[in-house]
């Protein structure tokens, strides 16, 4: 069965959700969700995502996010292998962790932002029987649960620098207001059941109205050249996340390891260097070079270098 087309277009925004492979448990305790926002703080620098509002469960995690790059597959696919690895790597582990493929939807702002906002930061109060009523005492749970993006939007704590609350003027005209525009919407949620709009995505693939549906299929049909779109299957991003996971769980090499990490996930230097205490990135870059030179003139070394290669490329390119 062909998998769904990702679209990707400057300034799309997006609602994207992972699980945890065979829905085991991706984040066991505070430690590893801190890591995992550091690990997306970091992409956000790096590919100029914006996150509008997030929130962390067990086994899953929900994201927000507008890409005016139109890389939301580069984006994510770094993000889950290099939190993959960090995951392992504390937890003395090997293999994947989330479950193929990120999942996402595109939205139309205007339309669903606030009842996306409400929905992904009600997560953590939210009965696992959807058709049930938000019990009205889990309040003061919701407003302790750090892991999400709610507290930022109550006023209850500064947004982190990575975090983009402009959204909150979808709940009033100042931010005073909107923050109490906000509370005043999320407390009303408590004591009623409250579904996703998943009901109304269009094709798997779509979250908005007709005249924004009918948009996204003429861009899909080639209909439009005013704007820059890439249209393409997600195949690549994910198949070079589990190429490398399944590469780095396999070698003993540390600094092998550090090269499949650099070379060829394409992380920052700088986060492995702080990850094993150095300075910067130039000692972690420093080993990789060393390695890279001695593979000149060790020819078992050169010829597994080059095996760990063609492995992770080919699994892409296929």
């Amino acid at each position: 069965m062909a998998r769904p087309l990702r679209v990707e277009f400057e300034q799309a925004v997006y609602h994207v959700t992972a699980r945890g492979n065979q829905r085991q448990v991706v984040f066991r305790d505070d430690a590893d969700r801190t890591r995992f926002l550091e690990t997306l703080a970091e992409g956000v620098e790096r590919f100029g995502v914006i996150v509008h509002a997030y929130c962390l469960m067990p086994n899953h995690h929900h994201l927000l996010l507008q890409t005016p790059r139109a890389n939301l597959s580069r984006m994510m696919g770094w993000v889950q292998t290099t939190y993959t690895v960090r995951f392992n790597r504390r937890h003395r582990r090997d293999g994947h962790l989330f479950q193929g493929r990120f999942k996402a939807q595109v939205v139309e702002a205007d339309e669903y932002a606030r009842e996306l906002i409400e929905y992904i930061h009600l997560n953590p109060v939210r009965p696992r029987d959807r058709r049930k009523e938000i019990p009205e005492d889990r309040r003061e749970e919701l407003d302790a649960w750090k892991f999400s993006s709610h507290r930022a939007y109550a006023g209850l704590e500064a947004a982190p620098p990575w975090l983009c609350t402009e959204w909150l003027s979808y709940f009033g005209q100042s931010v005073r207001a909107a923050r109490s525009g906000y509370r005043r919407s999320i407390a009303g949620r408590f004591g009623q059941s409250v579904a996703g709009p998943w009901s109304q995505v269009r094709g798997g693939l779509i979250l908005g109205s007709e005249g924004f549906a009918r948009k996204i299929g003429d861009l899909l049909a080639g209909g439009s050249s005013a704007e820059v779109i890439r249209w393409k299957r997600a195949d690549s991003a994910a198949k070079l996340q589990s190429a490398v996971i399944r590469a780095i769980g396999s070698e003993k090499d540390w600094r092998v390891k550090l090269w499949l990490r650099i070379k060829l996930a394409g992380e920052s230097s700088s986060a492995i260097a702080r990850e094993m205490g150095y300075a910067d990135g130039s000692g972690v870059n420093r080993v990789v070079a060393r390695l890279e030179e001695k593979a000149k003139t060790d020819v078992p070394l050169r010829k597994r270098l080059e095996v760990l290669k063609r492995a992770v490329l080919s699994n892409v390119r296929s």
